[in-house]
């Protein structure tokens, strides 16, 4: 659907998935395909490698100079894509939290792989009590960022996290696009089987050496790998992977639900949409 509106406005797509915007990772998270970038210009899809270091920040960066120029010439733009924190980021904005260095950054994956997760937790209460209280003390990622910004600059990484909402220079209209939740599911369970049938495992045994990247700490990699692990049967893999979409699938809707700003379609309401953003 976003393809035929971005035809219609001859505008480009800019992708706010943070997964296809790694080179490396086209059937587990959907890409869009050769045939879909020749017909509409894509922005931030495969443009990465699973090594490169990346943030929503860097993402609000980037995205903010692009649509600086892209306004030059257009009324339009268009920002598509599942990914809550880089939609807000464009949106509202993230705070100004410094980029952490190489070297922290290695040494933090490194003492994660020795000490663990439950003894980063314990340095992150004692150096950021505040945080410590409300982060997901089950999701490295979070943890151990939040200990780079510690070590990195020597304070609190509550410090950083104004979460104050920045002015945007343009008009922002929301669009969610929603289905009956059983059609939702049974088209969840389909795109799966779909994408074991692409090769989704054959591209994960291809990543498998590299499973310790957090680009591949998503949905649909860490079943596979789960699966090349011996942990689940292929079978068992595939339906955690249909459960586990679907559970994000809910977060998704549940998010965005919470926004009054959204409205709301269905995807086959192609014309509506495009006339609801011609009437604005």
């Amino acid at each position: 659907m976003c393809i035929e509106v971005a035809q219609h406005f001859g505008i480009p797509i800019i992708n706010a998935d943070s997964r296809q915007i790694y080179r490396e990772l086209q059937i587990g998270t959907a890409a869009p395909t050769q045939e879909q970038l020749r017909q509409v210009r894509h922005f931030f899809v495969g443009t990465l490698g699973i090594n490169d270091y990346y943030s929503a920040s860097m993402y609000e960066e980037q995205v903010m100079q692009l649509l600086s120029q892209l306004f030059a010439t257009s009324d339009y733009a268009l920002l598509s894509g599942g990914s809550m924190m880089y939609i807000d980021a464009v949106c509202n904005g993230i705070d100004d939290i410094p980029t952490v260095d190489e070297a922290t950054r290695t040494l933090l994956k490194q003492r994660l792989a020795n000490e663990g997760l439950p003894t980063l937790c314990e340095e992150l209460q004692r150096l950021d009590p505040e945080y410590y209280e409300i982060v997901d003390k089950q999701n490295p990622r979070r943890v151990v960022h939040a200990l780079e910004i510690c070590l990195m600059t020597g304070t609190t990484y509550t410090s950083f996290r104004k979460q104050e909402k920045k002015a945007r220079p343009f008009r922002i209209v929301k669009i969610g696009l929603n289905r009956p939740r059983e059609e939702l599911y049974q088209r969840i369970n389909q795109r799966v089987d779909l994408m074991m049938e692409q090769g989704l495992l054959v591209e994960a045994q291809g990543l498998y050496p590299k499973r310790e990247c957090n680009a591949l700490n998503t949905v649909g990699y860490k079943e596979m790998f789960a699966y090349l692990d011996g942990q689940w049967p292929l079978e068992e893999a595939v339906e955690r992977l249909k459960g586990n979409t679907r559970r994000y699938a809910r977060k998704q809707l549940t998010w965005y639900k919470k926004d009054p700003c959204v409205v709301w379609f269905s995807p086959e309401e192609k014309e509506q949409i495009i006339n609801y953003l011609s009437s604005l």
